[in-house]
C-alpha cells in the first residue's frame, strides 16, 4: 500500500514538473507574430484625381508589402462619395469587422471626432491622411496619425512657378503690358484647410517676390474639374481679354480652366495648379500649364501604409518611419514646368 501511495505522489510530482516547464516555456515564448493584416480606407472622394492616384500607389504598396513579409494583406477600400454620415458608417463597419488599422481621408476634417470616438472605443489605429483634422481632436489619443503636404510649402513652390516666369519674361504673363499681371483664382472647398492656406500664401509670395499683381475675381470650385470649368467660362465672358493668369489650388481645377479657354479658342492665359497629377502633368508637358507643384504619390502612400501596417501589427513606428511630434507625416514636393519635367 505504501508503494502504491509513492508511486501516486512520484506521478503527481512528475505532473507537476512537467506543467511548470510548459508554462516556463510558454512564458519565454514571443506573442505569435501576424500571418494577416486587414486595413480599412474610407476615400472622401474616389474620383478625385489626386485620391485616386494615393488609392493606386496604395494597392502597390500593399502587394510589396505582401510579398516582403508573408503576411496576407486585406485593404478595405471604401467611398464616401462627399458624405460624412456614410463616412462615419464606413469606419463603424471597419471595426466591426475586425480591422487591425484604419486610413481615413475625412471627408469634412472639423467633424473627425465621431471617426475618433468610433476608433478610441475599438482600440483601432486610425491614419488621417490629405485633409487633416483638427489638433484638438488629434492630440486626443497617442494612435491618431497623419500624413499629408505642407499646404503653406505648395503655395510658396505655386507663386515661385510664376515669379521665376516673370523673372524670365515678363511679357509672357503681361499680355497688355501695362504693368500689373491680372489673375483670378480657383479655390477648393471653403472649410478645407489646404485651400485656406494655398490661397492665402501664393498669393502673398507673389507680393513677396515683387511680382506685381491684381486679383480680378475668384470663386469656389470644390476641387472639381467641371465646376471650375463651369466658372472660367463665365469669367471669359465677363472679363473678355483681362484674364492673364489662373492660379488654381489644384491641378483638377486648373484642367477644367483650361477646357473654357480651349472651348473658347483661347491660349494666351497662363495657368499654374498643385498636386502633380498625371492629367497635370501632361498639361506641363504640352505647354498648356505653365507649372504644378507635385508630391511624391509614392512615398505618400508609402508613409500612410507603413504607419497603418506598423500600428496594427502593434510594432514600434518610429524604427520604420520619421514622425513630428510622434504623429504627423509631411511628404516632399517640389514644382514642375516644362523646364525640368522628366521625359
Amino acid at each position: 500500500m505504501k508503494l502504491q501511495n509513492r508511486s501516486i505522489v512520484r506521478l503527481a510530482f512528475g505532473l507537476l514538473v512537467a506543467c511548470g516547464l510548459l508554462s516556463g516555456c510558454q512564458a519565454g515564448r514571443e506573442p505569435e507574430k501576424k500571418n494577416a493584416l486587414r486595413i480599412g480606407v474610407s476615400l472622401y472622394r474616389a474620383d478625385d484625381t489626386f485620391i485616386g492616384n494615393i488609392r493606386t500607389e496604395l494597392e502597390k504598396k500593399a502587394k510589396k508589402y505582401e510579398q516582403e513579409t508573408g503576411i496576407k494583406v486585406t485593404l478595405d477600400i471604401q467611398d464616401a462619395k462627399g458624405n460624412q454620415y456614410t463616412q462615419n458608417k464606413q469606419v463603424e463597419r471597419f471595426i466591426f469587422l475586425g480591422c487591425d488599422a484604419l486610413c481615413v481621408n475625412p471627408v469634412d476634417r472639423t467633424t473627425s471626432s465621431g471617426i475618433i470616438d468610433s476608433a478610441m472605443a475599438a482600440e483601432v489605429p486610425v491614419v488621417f491622411f490629405n485633409r487633416q483634422p483638427v489638433e484638438e481632436d488629434m492630440d486626443r489619443w497617442d494612435k491618431l496619425y497623419y500624413v499629408g503636404a505642407d499646404a503653406k510649402e505648395s503655395a510658396v513652390l505655386e507663386a515661385q512657378i510664376v515669379a521665376d516666369q516673370y523673372a524670365k519674361d515678363p511679357a509672357s504673363l503681361d499680355k497688355n503690358g501695362d504693368g500689373v499681371i491680372s489673375y483670378v483664382l480657383l479655390e477648393g472647398e471653403s472649410n478645407h484647410q489646404d485651400s485656406l492656406i494655398r490661397t492665402e500664401w501664393s498669393v502673398q509670395t507673389l507680393k513677396d517676390c515683387g511680382v506685381p499683381i491684381e486679383k480680378i475675381t475668384g470663386g469656389i470650385a470644390n476641387w472639381e474639374r467641371s465646376q471650375a470649368s463651369a466658372l472660367m467660362e463665365q469669367w471669359l465672358l465677363a472679363y473678355p481679354d483681362k484674364i492673364e493668369l489662373v492660379i488654381s489650388n489644384n491641378d483638377d481645377m486648373a484642367l477644367g480652366a483650361i477646357d473654357a479657354m480651349d472651348r473658347a479658342g483661347i491660349n494666351r492665359i497662363r495657368v499654374v495648379g498643385i498636386d502633380g497629377t498625371t492629367p497635370g502633368l501632361d498639361a506641363v508637358k504640352s505647354g498648356k500649364m505653365l507649372g504644378t507643384v507635385s508630391s511624391d504619390k509614392s512615398g505618400y502612400a508609402d508613409a500612410i501604409f507603413t504607419i497603418a501596417a506598423s500600428a496594427g501589427l502593434g510594432e514600434p513606428i518610429s524604427k520604420k518611419i520619421g514622425l513630428t511630434d510622434g504623429k504627423y507625416y509631411w511628404t516632399t514636393q517640389n514644382h514642375v514646368t516644362k523646364d525640368n519635367l522628366n521625359p
